[in-house]
């Protein structure tokens, strides 16, 4: 007995002691890891399909990397360029910014002290500065750790493809090792693929979508650098509740205190439908998927970023979509919890 107890003992040990050191051994490609794996998860139902009509696992993979590549890393590799010029003539305009004279004009009585208005300036140049400079230090980082990017492009590819091919085998082998009944394995794959595939069209997609569209109405009406605040309104479209609003409702307010106001109008009525696809396309996408509350997203991508950096966005929100759901399945009630309601179809059946 006593023998029985420590072989057992020994063996989880033993486990716990190679799983903490697979960790260290995977944790420089672990992120890259993770992307593949959500990426493999969400372009398998459009593999499926290109595999049945050309019949070839491994030329059906290969397609689905091609048009990742397409899609993902072909904008990044000739858009980089643009960007880092542009962010450049951004640190360049922000060195000579200066906000507190019109604004000496709109609002005299609040800015007729001299010591107000030069900490006010202060204040915003020094705001306006470090956002510059980081955008610099990022893109140079970008620029020096080249090598190492193409290593983690690599790893994507690599675990996207096996993910792709051998999807199946995959879930059978997480599904063996899972200790939850049959019922609750259904339910917990069923619930996951429907909140990553919520969160990464109803969050991500249609986030980068809404910050394209205001960055229609800063190219059209000439906004300066025009591209970076585009790309600043698609990650700020990402954000729930607070959105695109946070790049174009202060590009509004620049150009009407420097006098510039049909641009300003333009800029505001392309930044107004940017936003209303938070409240009127949105709930149409989400409703034929789980949804999670917008708390729970914005605390997640705030929280995943601090960890994972930018792939946090995505990560931080998933991690606690999944907590929710194990936590749904248990509960195991026909009322709707808090943080994480079920799609319109379930909710009519109930």
């Amino acid at each position: 007995m006593e023998k029985e107890y420590f072989r057992n003992l020994s063996s989880i040990g033993l486990i716990i002691i190679l799983m903490v050191l697979s960790f260290f051994l995977l944790k420089p490609i672990l992120l890259s890891i993770i992307i593949a794996i959500i990426l493999g998860y969400l372009f398998y139902p459009l593999y499926q399909r290109v595999n049945r009509l050309i019949k070839a696992e491994y030329v059906s993979a290969l397609l689905m990397c091609f048009l990742l590549t397409l899609i993902v890393f072909l904008p990044i590799w000739f858009l980089t360029p643009l960007l880092i010029k542009q962010s450049f003539n951004f640190y360049l305009a922000s060195q000579q910014f200066d906000l507190v004279t019109p604004l000496k004009q709109i609002f005299p009585d609040i800015f007729a002290s001299e010591q107000f208005s030069q900490e006010i300036g202060s204040t915003i140049s020094s705001f306006i500065t470090k956002i510059s400079n980081l955008l610099m230090n990022s893109f140079a980082k970008l620029i020096s750790n080249f090598p190492i990017l193409l290593l983690h492009f690599f790893v994507i590819f690599f675990v996207f493809f096996v993910v792709l091919k051998d999807q199946e085998k995959f879930v059978d082998y997480i599904r063996s090792i899972l200790p939850f009944s049959k019922e609750v394995e259904n339910k917990l794959f069923k619930s996951s693929r429907e909140i990553t595939a919520s969160i990464f069209y109803g969050q991500i997609i249609l986030g980068i979508v809404s910050g394209i569209i205001a960055g229609i109405g800063f190219y059209i009406f000439h906004v300066p650098n025009a591209f970076i605040f585009t790309i600043l309104a698609a990650a700020a479209g990402i954000l729930p509740i607070l959105g695109t609003t946070l790049i174009w409702v202060p590009i509004t307010l620049y150009l009407f205190v420097t006098g510039s106001f049909y641009p300003a109008i333009g800029v505001a009525l392309f930044g107004i439908v940017s936003s209303s696809l938070e409240n009127f396309v949105k709930p149409i996408i989400l409703s034929k998927w789980i949804n999670l509350h917008p708390a729970v997203v914005l605390l997640g991508m705030v929280g995943g970023t601090f960890i994972f950096g930018i792939f946090g966005i995505i990560l931080g929100p998933l991690i606690l979509a999944y907590l929710l759901i194990i936590l749904e399945i248990y509960r195991d009630k026909k009322t709707p919890g808090v943080f994480i309601t079920p799609p319109q179809h379930i909710k009519q059946l109930n």
